[in-house]
């Protein structure tokens, strides 16, 4: 077959936006430029971020299939009280709290009717799902090992395992096809701030990956933490994605790991303490030993 004849679609897919509008924003726009075929959403639309709501209301009105993440579970467990008692009071719940108040009913309706994973009309071949075909917090990363992947890869119909949640983009051949991170849009976790989703092109059986950054307004983001009220109202841990945002790299859950290993709990008066021994450029492998080796408790 020639290359005029050979069938081509072009679909893009990204994840975790985190209630950040500015970045989806500027991945829409790149989005209208490359004209898909196709777009679809592997979750967490929302927490982690202010602007969920505005979010949702952006995706939806495109009719684009989206799939639900972590967070999404985490808000509406915490909008239906089915949490811990505690986490409805605790300093270290504040943000979650405040984003979920921050979603309308409406909104909350849309999150439930969200499925687990979403199978591509362009690429039957195509499989997404938020963490991994088992859970939506089972990270896949550069990390994972080649035969987990393989083995994720032999348990569904699908060649090409497209997903999100560890904010970390990847691609990964293996014997038993392709896996892809596309990144986060609203919350990199790789050292670029810039927001990241990839598109996906399939030619007659081949399929290509490209991975996309797109600059976008950081200030309007951190302006969106001030007016809404959600940096004064969620204590500690909206200190603590402000500082994701501006580092691309995880604060939350290393602050949280060493609170455990210390066994204080995560509020807002350790936070220097924590920043004096936390390197945000040190590999979280290496964190969490460090951890282990200097609180590591007697039996």
């Amino acid at each position: 077959m020639s290359p005029a004849q050979a069938t081509t679609k072009r679909i893009a897919i990204l994840a975790d936006v985190h209630g950040n509008l500015p970045a989806l924003e500027a991945v829409l726009e790149d989005i209208e430029v490359q004209a898909p075929d196709e777009v679809l959403v592997g979750g967490d639309l929302v927490g982690r971020g202010p602007q969920g709501s505005a979010v949702i209301r952006e995706i939806r009105r495109r009719g684009w299939v989206s799939i639900r993440g972590n967070h999404e579970e985490y808000l509406l467990s915490f909008r239906r009280q089915d949490v811990p008692p505690d986490w409805l009071h605790l300093d270290e719940w504040a943000a979650a709290r405040w984003m979920a108040a921050e979603l309308s009913e409406d909104d909350i309706e849309y999150l439930g009717t969200l499925a687990f994973s979403a199978r591509c009309d362009s690429i039957p071949q195509l499989l997404l799902t938020h963490g991994s075909p088992v859970a939506t917090s089972d990270g896949l990363g550069p990390w994972t090992r080649a035969s987990k992947l393989d083995r994720l890869l032999a348990g569904i119909e699908e060649s090409v395992l497209v997903c999100g949640h560890t904010h970390r983009p990847m691609v990964r051949e293996l014997d038993h096809g392709l896996v892809v991170n596309v990144g986060s849009v609203g919350l990199p976790f790789n050292g670029d701030r810039r927001a990241q989703y990839a598109i996906l092109t399939w030619v007659d059986g081949d399929c290509r990956v490209e991975l996309r950054q797109v600059e976008y307004d950081l200030e309007a983001t951190l302006s969106a933490y001030r007016t809404t009220g959600f940096f004064e109202a969620g204590g500690v841990t909206a200190e603590l994605l402000r500082l994701e945002l501006l580092h691309a790299t995880p604060f939350l859950v290393p602050f949280q790991r060493w609170a455990d290993a210390i066994g204080k709990p995560p509020e807002t008066g350790r936070l220097e303490e924590f920043l004096d021994f936390y390197e945000p450029d040190e590999p979280l492998r290496d964190f969490f030993l460090r951890i282990e080796s200097m609180f590591e408790r007697p039996c």
